[in-house]
C-alpha cells in the first residue's frame, strides 16, 4: 500500500475548504435574507405592542404586596441558600 503524503494533505484541503466555503454561503445567505425581511416588515405593529403593554403596566398594581414581597423574598433564599434574613428587598418594580 503506497499513500502519497501529497494526495492526503490536498484532499484534506479541499475539505476543509469546501466546509468554510459552505459557512460563507450560509453566512451570506442569511445576511440577505435578513435585509429582505427588514424592508418588507414596517415597524408599525412594535408601536402598537409598545402602547400595549404600557397601559396594561400602568393599571395593574400588586393587590397583596406584603405577601408578594414575603413570597419573593423566600424564593431568593431558597434559591441563594442563605437565611431569609440575610438580605432587604428595598423595592419591587413591575417590568
Amino acid at each position: 500500500m503506497n499513500v502519497n503524503i501529497v494526495e492526503v494533505l490536498t484532499s484534506c484541503g479541499i475539505g476543509i475548504a469546501t466546509v468554510f466555503v459552505g459557512l460563507v454561503a450560509i453566512i451570506l445567505i442569511c445576511k440577505i435574507m435578513g435585509t429582505i425581511c427588514s424592508a418588507v416588515i414596517k415597524d408599525e405593529p412594535k408601536a402598537e405592542i409598545k402602547k400595549a403593554i404600557s397601559e396594561s403596566a400602568q393599571t395593574t398594581d400588586i393587590p397583596n404586596k406584603q405577601e408578594f414581597i414575603a413570597a419573593v423574598s423566600a424564593a431568593i433564599a431558597e434559591e441563594l441558600g442563605t437565611e431569609f434574613n440575610g438580605f432587604r428587598i428595598l423595592s419591587v418594580k413591575k417590568l
